[in-house]
């Protein structure tokens, strides 16, 4: 079975490389790409310059694929894929504690699949999960922030099975006067949603990191799912 997915970028890319790019993306080395090409020229698009859209066809057949919004998994498998990739400032003693606790945890066993499909956390969506880690948003507010926030899903190769399927069809131009504002609109959103979020009033019932590490939660923990 093959699938249409799509990259956005500034130039044209025929052949992606395994191993380049910068490993402190959300899921590490990998080639980026999504389903959707609309959210693809997004990416593509700078306020200064235009990009391309390229579109590849994979084929999936024999390939592992690891869906974290899919059964089995749940929004602290991805923070922990996210903690153990990204850089974070740790702030406090709960953030240092709760940065050891979710990899300990809740980090799934993801580094030998071809393919990972999961949440795109770019510098907006960022701002959550270091919320999260400061203990100021809920684990409520945190899988709400991500499910609504029209971000789309990622789809990552990574490794030289899944480049070996992939080809190339073509590269579209990407005009960044028409969606670099798109872009931004999605980014403008994201940080309205974080502030609307911080004024919330606190429920008694939520749960913040500091309860899920006294509670001494566990990856297959009912609450999770």
């Amino acid at each position: 079975m093959a699938k249409a997915i799509y990259h956005g970028s500034e130039r044209i890319i025929e052949r992606p490389s395994l191993g380049a790019g910068n490993p402190r993306n959300d899921y590490g080395y990998g080639f980026y790409c999504t389903e959707n090409p609309e959210l693809a020229r997004e990416w593509a698009s700078a306020e200064t310059r235009d990009g391309f859209v390229n579109q590849y066809s994979l084929d999936l057949t024999d390939l592992s694929i690891l869906n974290l919004n899919g059964p089995g998994f749940h929004i602290l498998n991805w923070m922990a894929i996210l903690l153990e990739n990204r850089s974070f400032t740790l702030q406090s003693p709960v953030a240092v504690q709760g940065h050891k606790y979710i990899l300990e945890h809740f980090l799934p066993d993801y580094k030998y699949d071809d393919i990972l499909v999961g949440y795109r956390a770019d510098d907006a969506y960022f701002s959550f999960s270091r919320a999260f880690l400061d203990n100021t948003i809920s684990l409520e507010q945190l899988g709400r922030a991500m499910r609504l926030g029209n971000l789309g899903e990622q789809f990552v190769l990574r490794s030289s099975v899944a480049f070996d399927r992939l080809h190339f069809v073509k590269a579209d131009p990407v005009d960044s006067n028409l969606f670099f504002p798109r872009k931004r609109a999605r980014d403008r959103e994201a940080r309205e949603t974080y502030f609307a979020m911080m004024k919330e009033e606190p429920v008694a019932e939520a749960k913040y990191l500091v309860n899920i590490m006294n509670e001494k939660w566990e990856n297959d923990d009912p609450r999770l799912r």
